[in-house]
């Protein structure tokens, strides 16, 4: 006989074990599914201290995911990692979801869907979105603070606080030239000032990530700062009401989406400023009303 979840959430980032562990604590069954092979979703992959955490001062973003991965432990939350979603359907009663290996996935089935599944990098304009080159990094992370800076010459593109914050950290660690290059600044005013003026260009400029060159200079490294965009392609298939740049639209007050029994919380619904908090809250509310429906039924 398979099992059927109360919700099937799909991402174990703050968000998504955020509302899985309200869930058991409720006295639901929730499921938790994640591509990966840890939790704690972009926090994983963050060294830095994430100050922005009132309750945790100090404490990095890979021990934010530490921590998460012990609250679902406590709570008694399935987990199930390296099961990226391939496809979600309607079944009786609620939900399907495939996860895993797309020649054989494995089925779950739910009286309602959560997707926790985030945002990604943002890579380079007018190339497919995991396109790579060496010498090219895409996005902020652990792969950032690994490389080896000193005598190299190096780009970074990008006008918002991850590019202007790793172009004082790669500055800070030997790096033989830096420059960077942003079409405009968004960035908060800390980390303008920290930068300083040399070596910051405002305005147009190019790209040639194969030769790795930017407005025809040669560069070791190339460091891309763009931003980010959601992922969630598995749900596709739900044709889920977006906003112009692709996340998926929810109510405020419930994260309810455009279709019954389908939330979306944390990033991939830019529902709040993108933080770990924000997105944790996010995953209480999505519970909460999973609970009051229930109950109700």
């Amino acid at each position: 006989m398979r099992q059927f979840y109360d919700a099937v959430i799909v991402g174990a980032g703050p968000a998504g074990a955020s509302c899985a562990v309200w869930l058991a604590h409720l006295g639901l069954a929730p499921v938790l599914i994640e591509a990966s092979g840890q939790v704690g979703g972009l926090a994983a992959h963050n060294p830095f201290p994430d100050d922005w955490i009132v309750a945790a001062p100090g404490v990095t973003g890979q021990e934010v995911a530490q921590r998460i991965g012990l609250s679902l432990t406590h709570a008694g939350v399935p987990l199930h990692c390296d099961a990226p979603a391939q496809e979600v359907v309607p079944c009786e009663g609620g939900i399907a979801l495939a996860a895993g290996d797309a020649r054989a996935p494995q089925w779950f089935h739910g009286r309602c869907l959560v997707i926790a599944t985030g945002v990604r990098a943002r890579g380079l304009p007018g190339h497919p979105p995991q396109a790579r080159w060496p010498g090219v990094l895409i996005g902020p992370g652990s792969s950032i603070v690994a490389q080896d800076y000193a005598g190299l010459s190096v780009a970074v593109l990008g006008g918002g606080d991850n590019a202007f914050e790793n172009f004082v950290y790669v500055r800070n660690r030997g790096a033989r030239r830096v420059h960077l290059y942003a079409r405009s600044v968004r960035a908060q005013q800390q980390w303008v000032q920290r930068a300083g003026r040399d070596g910051v260009s405002v305005g147009p400029y190019e790209v040639d990530p194969a030769a790795r060159t930017v407005n025809g200079q040669p560069y070791d490294l190339i460091l891309v700062f763009y931003g980010w965009e959601p992922q969630a392609g598995f749900a596709d298939g739900l044709a889920l009401a977006r906003d112009a740049r692709g996340y998926i639209q929810t109510d405020a007050a419930t994260a309810r989406t455009s279709l019954p029994d389908v939330y979306a919380i944390g990033e991939v619904a830019n529902r709040a400023h993108p933080c770990v908090v924000t997105a944790m809250a996010d995953g209480v509310v999505a519970a909460k009303d999973i609970q009051r429906r229930w109950e109700r039924s």
